[in-house]
């Protein structure tokens, strides 16, 4: 290779710089005229210095001072993006119209829209609701479900409430508006597996407390369950019902480490662990490692809670572990009172790619295996469902009605109410809407009036639109809503509803014999009750190739 000799063009900043500073500099001393320039000048020859003596980045030293224009542009690409190159429809992860949708409600401001619909009606899985000929009148859209029927404290929830956020991945101030703008509207804010610290019980508003793998709020020392530890926070007044988290929709099967710094004296307190020490959250529990031994531990949190509806949220992912708690159901006659079903794209703080990309199931197909296998299985009636997976609107709500939830939540949907301006920064602690951050100069800002106000909007205002879409389409509940409702256009030529498109089971078929569904089919008969280990062909395949 013949090395050049010539001055590279590369180095043109750097030499330009240096040249700035040398005229720049005399230039300033015979006029007198400030050191604006050759301050600027001295600041761009450091940075071209600096840069060719690092070797940590190659680019940067063939290109002094230039280069950092291209890490610049890098570093702020997601706001170019959202800002002037997507279109209002484009999900990444929420479209802009998605979002704004949001911000009207939760403002109070007009949410119409002129000139029709931006979205593309004849492209392949567009969807939307059938309406009737003969609307309904609705006195009101404070729709409601009964959880725990057969609880000594049943909990009567609105359908569209606050999904699982934990102090300590939201700021205080937002934790608080949260849980006030619940506490006005009437639906509940679920705390999240960092359990219940003292903003969520400062407003008042209806808890549901979520239980993980770490026990925070109801821990021993070492990590293990504390009955007494939990019968406190559970007896609280404000807390309506338990939930078990087993997976969650975004990093499923996957624990996590608060680090030592991040361990604040409040999420100590909150959590009940020391402070200076890394806040650990196991991939598992240790309470239980049977389907029978979850269903026990349902059975201890439900009699400790002094009778309040217990439950388990999950991300479904392999069918026969699920198939075995049904299974240990049926065989032990212990049921929870809900389950909350997550799907695959469901939202967090921070995941691996892989994980956020590729893990779990998605809701629609999470949700109609949940509620398929309970009816087939006869106990369907007894168990209540709840979903979460991207829900912002009154259409999400109803089509995720129509696909079997009892209820819906939501976790970004009010994340934006509280003006989260989606800046993919939530891992960082540099959230610009100071949401989902620890740091108080960034949180305090945070106006809790003001956002809890936006949060009661939000709720309101889309249980609004849901009253709307109920009436057009002749219905008087959402628990009316079916698959028969829901249409989605499947080629440039067909559509189907999703009583034609999804397969649902009769009543109690699991019990009597096949039901011409594959998952059914093949994994149902090999599940047990008292492990959740894989079939036995399941595991033979592991150990070869050879398929």
């Amino acid at each position: 290779m013949v090395k050049t000799t010539t001055f590279p063009f590369r180095y043109s900043a750097y030499a330009l710089s240096i040249a700035g500073l040398l005229i720049s500099l005399p230039l300033s001393l015979w006029a007198g005229s400030g050191y604006l320039f050759p301050l600027v000048f001295a600041a761009l020859t450091a940075l071209g210095t600096r840069d060719l003596l690092q070797r940590k980045h190659t680019v940067s030293r063939n290109y002094p001072i230039m280069a950092n224009f291209r890490y610049l542009l890098e570093s702020i690409g997601p706001e170019i993006r959202q800002y002037f190159i997507q279109s209002d429809t484009d999900e990444r992860p929420f479209s802009r119209e998605q979002r704004a949708i949001v911000y009207q409600r939760a403002k109070g401001v007009l949410d119409k829209r002129p000139f029709g619909s931006q979205l593309s009606m004849y492209e392949e899985g567009f969807e939307w609701m059938n309406h009737s000929l003969t609307p309904t009148k609705l006195p009101s859209n404070d729709f409601r479900v009964v959880i725990g029927k057969h609880c000594a404290k049943p909990y009567s929830a609105s359908i569209f409430n606050v999904s699982a956020m934990s102090f300590g991945s939201l700021s205080a101030n937002a934790i608080l508006s949260l849980n006030a703008g619940a506490r006005k509207g009437g639906f509940y804010h679920d705390t999240g597996e960092g359990s219940i610290s003292r903003y969520h019980k400062e407003p008042g508003g209806d808890l549901v407390w979520e239980i993980g793998s770490g026990y925070f709020g109801c821990r021993h020392p070492d990590g293990t369950f504390s009955p007494e530890r939990f019968q406190e926070n559970a007896r609280l007044d404000q807390v309506k019902m338990i939930e078990v988290k087993l997976s969650q929709g975004a990093k499923p099967g996957h624990g996590g480490i608060l680090p030592a710094e991040k361990v604040t004296a409040e999420i100590a307190d909150a959590r009940g662990v020391p402070m200076g020490e890394d806040c650990v959250s196991p991939s598992s529990h240790s309470a239980f490692s049977t389907p029978i031994e979850l269903l026990e531990f349902i059975e201890q949190l439900r009699e400790l809670s002094g009778g309040k509806p217990v439950g388990f949220k999950l991300a479904i992912g392999h069918p026969w572990e699920w198939f075995a708690i049904v299974k240990a159901m049926l065989k032990t006659g212990k049921k929870p009172d809900f389950i909350v079903v997550d799907g695959g794209e469901g939202g967090t703080g921070a995941a691996p790619l892989e994980f956020i990309n590729r893990l779990g199931m998605p809701l629609n197909e999470a949700l109609l295996l949940v509620h398929n296998t309970l009816v087939g299985a006869n106990l369907r009636d007894d168990i209540a469902i709840g979903a979460a997976g991207k829900i912002t609107s009154a259409f999400n709500i109803a089509r995720t009605l129509a696909m079997g939830a009892d209820w819906c939540n939501a976790a970004r949907g009010y994340m934006f109410a509280l003006g989260c301006i989606q800046a993919l920064n939530c891992h960082t602690g540099r959230c610009p809407s100071g949401v989902a951050t620890q740091d108080p100069r960034r949180g305090n800002k945070l106006d809790v009036p003001l956002k809890s106000e936006r949060v009661y909007n939000f709720h309101n205002k889309t249980l609004d639109a849901l009253q709307n879409l109920l009436e057009a389409s002749g219905l008087k509940h959402p628990s009316e809503l079916g698959p028969e409702h829901i249409v989605r256009r499947v080629s440039k030529t067909k559509v189907q509803s999703y009583l034609d498109l999804y397969h649902f089971l009769e009543p109690g078929i699991l019990l009597e014999g096949e039901t011409g569904l594959t998952v059914f089919d093949k994994y149902w008969k090999c599940a047990k009750p008292d492990t959740f280990e894989p079939p036995e062909f399941i595991l033979k395949l592991r150990e070869t190739k050879l398929r």
